[in-house]
């Protein structure tokens, strides 16, 4: 049997990192995801827009059986892949049908992206982490991931992007595990044919296949760019380390099989329950499409080149998409300059391997993801896959930082860390706090009656933002956010002050964990904050009135598109009508010869509603809807829209 004497250091390395877990720090972990993330999921209500209609989507996938064709209010609905559909429809078979169990696969899917973080967190930073302390960069890093701003805003609703970041991440983790197993391998070619046999932990194979497993999953959640960045990391991670000749050893043929036999099935039946079909001439679409066509090409391609058809989504400027990234990774993106600094010089001065490894991954992997949106179509929240990258570069520095503190030496990285946090962090917070107590006490106070939804001033053409709607806060709207603005105003206090005093003092584990429960005590007011504007930004209230009453025959009608009211289909669960709302996202599978007719006119609803059919109309132009419609009853109303019946409703 050949000898192991050349690999074995490998396995004692990788047993090193594995001894690094802490019960302790997992545990704080853990803690925080279920402060944040699971205690999340009951409350509020969904919102109109992408985060009930995807849920929506899943709920029509369980009751018609088809895990295939995705629909909404029965018409198909070919925008997304399946995956975080399949992942709701589950839940929601197994718990049954609610709010809380759509959206906890997703609050599942962040635990595991913080353990992945966590996980490799502890490979890269091992070697500078205190003694007796192994684990602070995964630590560190997963507790900045928990904690930062756009992570815990953008799993407030069910959209995919941060499963993307789980994807990523494990995806790293993977590559380089394989990577740095074909180095041994290759340094020990005697050993290539029997490696498997000899020692099955140091084999490629394993990394190499849930890779190609992992990839996967990432095109069944978001399309073909779960393929462009893993593939695009792995080509220019090889290509700038010289070592574009071991990709062959990657186990291409296996990785690709696994690859598709996960990704290709739900592809090819999608391609042939929804052939081409004739399409009408003059609005831009081929003559002949189908699933194929508007998948493929229109989400993915002109998409990439913002020539998508229907353009309904907003453009957010390339300044402003990496501004945005400094704002979901804070405050933990007051130690990223110094990080990144040393991750520079890192790759000048080619220092240890590890600090090598984590310098180039981490760089290239923001990189990637930042510089693909910059020149393609973005939002707001494209960015998210990189956040796991900045928050283990800013674990990676304060690890760095509180090892030279333990061993009695000073150095540039703890000197840069406090200059950033007491020049930078402290005064920002320090103002917002300051600013956020202001408008607690002296915000004027509503007059009896008022409702959040009288005090906004709306702004529809920024509706197109995910986050458009906080532009239409005034004055004496924030009367009616006294708690929350309070508890902001502790928390970033918290973040700011208290930290600094910490860091100062010395303790610099405490003034960590500070930041971060500080910043527990922010999000969690954002989350009630949420909660308050949940009657502007969904129509839970109204479902359930509209449900009160609701029989039989009965028809719900949406003034203007889906968007405007799509939670009345999830907390009803029955089909709606749309006036003039044959646009966006139901535009294009309207068009196949099975959809529902459930686009109505100006002429057809004057109709329905003179009919003996009750009719429950949800609209936001209450006053001019009464005109238009003779004994227009009010059956409720919140959040700016009033549910009208064109029959006396009985009292509730």
């Amino acid at each position: 049997m050949p000898s192991l004497a050349t690999v074995q250091p490998k396995t004692v390395a990788q047993r090193t990192i594995l001894r690094s877990w802490s019960l302790r720090s997992i545990s704080i972990i853990v803690l925080a995801w279920l402060i944040l993330q699971l205690g999340g999921i009951f409350s509020p209500g969904l919102l109109d827009d992408v985060d009930s209609i995807y849920i929506q989507v899943a709920r029509e996938m369980l009751h018609r059986h088809d895990f295939v064709t995705p629909t909404i209010d029965g018409i198909r609905f070919f925008d997304k892949p399946p995956l975080m559909y399949w992942m709701a429809a589950a839940s929601m078979k197994l718990f049954g049908v609610s709010d809380w169990a759509a959206r906890l696969p997703l609050a599942v899917a962040v635990l595991a992206l913080l353990l992945s973080t966590y996980a490799l967190g502890n490979r890269l930073f091992a070697s500078v982490s205190p003694e007796g302390a192994r684990d602070r960069g995964g630590f560190y890093s997963a507790l900045a991931l928990a904690t930062a701003i756009g992570p815990y805003l953008y799993t407030r609703f069910f959209i995919p992007d941060i499963l993307i970041a789980l994807w990523m991440t494990l995806g790293v983790h993977l590559f380089l595990i394989a990577l740095e197993r074909i180095t041994t391998i290759a340094g020990a070619p005697h050993l290539a044919s029997e490696m498997w046999e000899v020692s099955p932990q140091l084999s490629p194979l394993l990394p190499c296949l849930a890779f190609a497993a992992v990839m996967a999953l990432n095109v069944l959640t978001k399309g073909l760019i779960g393929a462009v960045f893993p593939i695009g990391f792995v080509l220019l991670y090889l290509f700038l380390t010289r070592r574009l000749n071991l990709l062959p050893r990657f186990h291409l043929l296996s990785g690709t099989a696994v690859f598709l036999a996960i990704a290709a099935p739900w592809h090819i039946l999608a391609a042939l329950r929804n052939p081409a079909i004739a399409l009408p001439a003059g609005l831009g679409l081929p003559a002949h499409g189908g699933w194929a066509w508007f998948y493929l090409y229109n989400e993915h391609i002109a998409r990439f080149l913002s020539k998508r058809i229907p353009h309904d989504y907003g453009q957010t400027p390339v300044w402003l998409f990496w501004v945005y990234l400094a704002i979901w990774a804070m405050p933990w993106t007051t130690f990223l300059p110094t990080a990144i600094a040393r991750h520079m010089r890192t790759l000048r001065d080619r220092t240890t391997t590890r600090e090598y490894e984590a310098a180039l991954a981490l760089l290239l992997w923001s990189l990637l993801v930042l510089g693909f949106f910059t020149l393609s179509a973005r939002q707001e929240y494209y960015s998210l896959p990189a956040i796991p990258a900045l928050a283990l570069m800013a674990g990676g520095a304060l690890t760095r930082s509180e090892r030279d503190k333990t061993e009695l030496r000073s150095s540039e990285v703890s000197s840069s860390l406090r200059r950033w946090s007491t020049f930078f962090l402290l005064p920002l917070t320090t103002a917002i706090s300051v600013l956020c107590a202001y408008f607690a006490i002296a915000a004027p106070r509503p007059a009896p009656g008022a409702t959040l939804s009288t005090l906004l001033a709306t702004n529809p053409e920024l509706y197109n933002l995910s986050l458009g709607h906080l532009f239409d806060l005034t004055g004496p709207a924030l009367g009616l956010f006294r708690g929350p603005l309070a508890a902001v105003a502790i928390g970033l206090a918290v973040v700011g002050i208290f930290s600094a005093i910490l860091r100062h003092k010395g303790h610099l584990y405490a003034a960590n964990l500070a930041i971060a429960a500080g910043m527990t005590i922010t999000l969690l007011a954002a989350h009630t904050g949420l909660s308050r504007f949940n009657p502007t930004l969904g129509s839970k209230d109204l479902a359930r009135s509209i449900s009160a009453v609701l029989q039989p025959g009965d028809l719900i009608v949406l003034d203007g598109e889906l968007t405007t009211g799509s939670t009345i289909l999830f907390y009803t669960g029955h089909q709606v009508h749309l006036v003039n709302g044959r646009v966006n996202g139901l535009w294009y599978g309207s068009f196949w010869p099975d959809a529902p007719h459930v686009f109505e006119t100006e002429a057809s609803l004057k109709t329905l509603w003179q009919s003996s059919r009750h009719v429950f109309l949800l609209t936001s132009n209450v006053a001019s809807r009464q005109q238009y419609l003779a004994h227009a009853n009010v059956l409720g109303a919140s959040g700016g829209k009033a549910v009208l019946t064109n029959f006396i409703p009985p009292i509730q």
